[in-house]
C-alpha cells in the first residue's frame, strides 16, 4: 500500500481532479485512500475518465511516466507513486 501522505501533492491533485470528474457527471466522489481502486472499485469513473485524469496529470505536473510504455496501476496510491520523485 502506498501512503497518501508520502505522495502528498500528487495524491491531492488526483483527488481534486477525480472530484471534478465525478461532479461533472453528477456523482459524489467517496473518500479516497491510497487503496481506492479506479475501475470496478467504487469510484464513479470509467476508462475514458481515467484517460482524462492521466492527461490532466501530465499537463499539471509536466511528467509522463507512460512515455516508455504502459505501466500497470489499479489504485490511487499506485498512480500517485508513478509521479512521485524518489527521495
Amino acid at each position: 500500500m502506498t501512503n497518501p501522505a508520502a505522495a502528498g501533492p500528487i495524491f491531492s491533485l488526483i483527488a481534486e481532479e477525480l472530484g471534478r470528474i465525478a461532479a461533472d457527471k453528477g456523482e459524489v466522489l467517496p473518500p479516497l485512500t491510497a487503496d481506492s481502486r479506479f475501475l470496478d472499485g467504487g469510484l464513479p469513473i470509467d476508462s475514458l475518465d481515467l484517460a482524462t485524469l492521466l492527461v490532466v496529470l501530465e499537463q499539471r505536473t509536466g511528467q509522463d511516466p507512460f512515455r516508455e510504455g504502459f505501466l500497470q496501476f489499479t489504485t490511487v496510491g499506485e498512480l500517485a507513486a508513478l509521479y512521485t520523485v524518489p527521495a
